[in-house]
């Protein structure tokens, strides 16, 4: 099984020679690199081993989140804000009256919150009047409320909240009709054979999915043929991008995408393409604090829900300016174009024997989303998590005491990490998830610019195949930029240009011709 890139490996080894001299060139002027970009992106290629994160985030990148004004009040409703009375009642009207687009305020105080919440309309605003002015207080768990008892993959008896949940839910969906078949086409390609020309115009936004056939095949691709243990893997690993048609060819068959294919596009992985049309949009949660009770942290596997915020199914979401304190876990993200934005992680619970104080901060599966100045002044067991179904998204700008990148196997694809201060340093590539389930990460995987105190290793051999990318680290393992294994460059992060390698790429989107 070929892997991903195999079309690039004569570019790579001319790349593996340019690395030198670019970190040569770079010593001298207190800049360096990296062959995989050069200066201003001119090494870049659509079907090189860096993909093209540059639509990650709200609106696709393409405008900020907004700040729109507030249409009702949770107070309108009997929020009292006191941090005795129970508000869940009033909070569960405001929903409902705000009806699509509402802008609920939530104006200083502390709200006590006993139950869950349920947002289920696109445009739908819950914004408090900072986190340091906004509580919403949550004195019961899931569990309390809603138990969810099953087993882990281990045949562990435990809660599913251990890995999903929240008290504030929002409930998106993808309904869009089916428009065909197609391909065949290959990684890096902008122009895509489909099966019903006739269904296609200019501007139309559509998704495209493949999934695995009975020899594995999407899987070993995902792993660039070096996918690990998959005993266990069954059918869960699908491809999935969303593209815009920029031009149509009808005599030909084909359309022109907005941004190049991530994969191949094969008969056998029975590629289908459907309008995008996400069932719930413009969703924020923003300016608050979500506190739980400071009850001790038993350790893995004993979360019984003290779980903040979960949305799923949507697209150009956000959540912005968010304290969780003392949650089990902060965030469980689905979907697609959305921003996690300028959260921040405390907690008073006594610490497991590891020293963490709960378990998944921030999960995201789903495509496209960027997760961006987060904090972590303390330790989870997953800082952050990719999995299932985490295709192409972005994490950038964000700190912590000694963060973790979790890989949580089958099939994460194409994800990047850059300008993130890791804290300590120790544990950075420590990932979970079952056995028989893959490798933690699958092809694709970029590290870029990631700063600690402690000198990093390389990640271990059941971390990921050789096709990822790490570039910009503090370690002390030589660089190893050959056209077939891993490329590895520990170049000094703080002289490492660009810093940020998805606002690169988002720049030189925008400086392209015809772009908005």
């Amino acid at each position: 099984m070929n892997h991903p890139v195999s079309s690039f490996r004569v570019r790579c080894g001319v790349l593996g020679v340019l690395a030198f001299l670019a970190v040569c060139g770079g010593l001298a002027s207190g800049q360096v690199h990296s062959a995989l970009w050069g200066e201003h992106g001119e090494a870049w290629s659509p079907d090189g081993r860096l993909a093209d994160w540059s639509l990650a985030g709200y609106a696709r990148g393409e405008r900020p989140i907004p700040t729109r004004d507030i249409t009702l009040s949770v107070r309108d409703f009997g929020a009292m804000g006191d941090g005795e009375h129970d508000d869940t009642g009033a909070f569960r009207r405001a929903i409902a009256a705000a009806g699509e687009g509402g802008v609920i305020g939530v104006p200083a105080g502390r709200y006590v919150i006993s139950d869950i919440l349920d947002i289920r309309a696109s445009g739908v605003v819950l914004r408090g009047a900072g986190p340091d002015k906004t509580t919403l207080y949550f004195p019961r768990s899931l569990t309390d409320i809603e138990p969810a008892w099953t087993t882990n993959a281990g045949g562990r008896r435990t809660s599913s909240y251990s890995w999903s949940g929240g008290f504030v839910r929002v409930h998106g969906g993808l309904r869009g009709g089916v428009l065909g078949g197609a391909g065949p086409a290959e990684r890096g390609d902008f122009w895509l054979p489909v099966e019903r020309i006739d269904r296609f115009e200019p501007g139309m936004e559509i998704t495209l999915t493949m999934r695995d056939d009975a020899e594995h095949t999407l899987t070993h691709y995902f792993y660039a043929g070096d996918p690990g243990p998959i005993e266990n893997i069954r059918d869960q690993i699908q491809a999935v991008q969303v593209f815009r048609v920029v031009g149509v060819d009808r005599e030909a068959g084909r359309v022109l995408l907005d941004r190049p294919l991530r994969f191949d596009v094969r008969a056998a992985w029975r590629p289908i393409l459907t309008r995008f049309e996400p069932a719930v949009t413009g969703v924020g949660i923003e300016g608050m604090t979500f506190q739980f009770p400071a009850d001790p942290y038993r350790g893995h596997f004993t979360e019984v829900g003290h779980n903040g915020i979960a949305m799923r199914g949507v697209a150009h979401c956000w959540i912005r300016d968010v304290r969780f304190v003392n949650a089990e876990s902060g965030v469980f993200f689905n979907g697609y174009f959305s921003t996690i934005e300028g959260v921040v992680f405390e907690s008073e619970r006594e610490p497991d024997r590891g020293g963490n104080r709960g378990h998944h901060a921030i999960m995201v599966s789903g495509g496209d989303n960027l997760t961006t100045r987060f904090e972590f002044r303390v330790r989870y067991i997953h800082d952050i998590t990719v999995t299932r179904g985490s295709i192409g998204n972005v994490f950038s700008n964000g700190s912590g005491v000694d963060v973790n990148f979790d890989h949580h196997r089958r099939g994460p694809y194409e994800n990047l990490f850059t300008d993130i201060d890791v804290g300590e340093g120790s544990r950075v590539w420590a990932s979970g998830g079952g056995g028989g389930l893959g490798r933690h990460s699958g092809a694709g995987g970029t590290f870029w610019n990631i700063r600690s105190r402690r000198a990093i290793a390389e990640p271990g051999r059941n971390f990921a195949p050789d096709m990822i990318n790490i570039v910009g680290i503090r370690s002390n393992a030589e660089a190893r930029t050959g056209s077939d294994g891993r490329w590895f460059e520990p170049l000094d992060p703080g002289e490492l240009s660009p810093q940020n390698l998805h606002e690169a790429q988002r720049a030189r989107r925008a400086a392209e011709p015809g772009s908005d």
